[in-house]
């Protein structure tokens, strides 16, 4: 998949979601997301920020981030959240267009974020939104490789994940069958939807 498709999806899948948020009530926005101490309403500051970050905001996180990746990232999206749901919907029309990225990540980066966090929000809430499974394949290939960062070196170094939605199977090893949504959520550390994967060791957490 070329870059610019690669942005068409990041685009599309932020207005879907500004879209699904817009719907919310107040209560919702507070519910707790996938993320373990992030609510709906840091979760969906956080994916609108991917565009907003310059060369210098990250070089003032770059100390916190390498005295501990988590807990720093934890800090920043707790100091979005701190935005009203009206803020945080107008990020969302100023930016979802917006093809800027954090500095040193790859173009792929803000299309996990927004395809594997609009399940951490909306799963919760029992609302549903499936991937596009060709977007979900670039963007598991990307986070297999980041699979330290998200506690699933193990499963991707023994397991073979194989698609069933569409072509793709990365890996050797035990294998697991799913819906390539479902595999993209194993390999960025959420579990797959109940019944939805198959095969040893398929539930992994955050």
């Amino acid at each position: 998949m070329d870059k610019d498709e690669v942005w068409r999806h990041i685009h599309e899948q932020r207005r879907a979601l500004a879209a699904h948020l817009a719907t919310l009530d107040a209560d919702q926005w507070e519910q707790p997301s996938l993320c373990s101490g992030w609510t709906v309403r840091d979760v969906a500051a956080h994916v609108i920020s991917t565009p907003q970050i310059g060369l210098g905001e990250t070089l003032r996180l770059a100390p916190s981030l390498l005295r501990g990746y988590n807990q720093a990232i934890f800090r920043d999206v707790k100091r979005r959240g701190l935005a009203t749901p009206d803020a945080i919907l107008a990020d969302y029309e100023r930016f979802d267009g917006s093809r800027h990225r954090v500095p040193l990540t790859t173009v792929v980066d803000p299309l996990i974020d927004v395809l594997v966090h609009t399940q951490d929000m909306l799963r919760p809430l029992g609302v549903e939104h499936h991937m596009p499974p060709d977007a979900a394949a670039v963007a598991a290939d990307r986070a297999r490789l980041a699979a330290p960062l998200f506690g699933t070196a193990r499963l991707v170094r023994t397991h073979r994940l194989v698609a069933t939605d569409t072509d793709w199977a990365r890996g050797r090893g035990k294998v697991v069958e799913a819906p390539m949504e479902e595999l993209l959520m194993l390999v960025t550390g959420r579990a797959a939807e109940a019944g939805l994967a198959t095969g040893p060791d398929r539930r992994t957490t955050k």
